[in-house]
């Protein structure tokens, strides 16, 4: 009697693109509108006013969490890592566009440089 091996090659896609990200709007500290987490969260600010400016500041920091994901960036109380090297959070002014990781989120979210 023949035996029944399923056709493993088949893959069917899903119809539709559904990004699972939780994001969470959170009364952040002065002159910051978003934080991409460790934990693979998004906090905005709450003081965002539009929807426009919630996904821009939304796509900029599902950069960060896509750099985090790739292991080019961290951080802990005391640095933000990028790439290996320590970037002391006393010495910096976070959120420059000129940081390397901000650069790169910058680039990918032309918009969001002009909220």
């Amino acid at each position: 009697m023949p035996t029944f091996k399923p056709n493993t090659g088949f893959k069917i896609e899903a119809p539709i693109d559904i990004d699972w990200t939780p994001i969470y709007t959170s009364k952040l500290e002065p002159g910051c509108l978003g934080k991409g987490n460790l934990n693979g969260t998004i906090l905005l600010s709450e003081e965002l006013n539009n929807n426009k400016e919630r996904e821009s500041v939304t796509e900029h920091e599902k950069v960060h969490l896509d750099q985090i994901k790739r292991g080019d960036l961290s951080y802990d109380e005391d640095c933000v890592y990028w790439k290996g090297k320590c970037w002391s959070r006393e010495e910096m002014d976070e959120g420059n566009p000129n940081l390397p990781w901000e650069k790169e989120a910058y680039k990918k979210t032309d918009d969001y440089e002009t909220l």
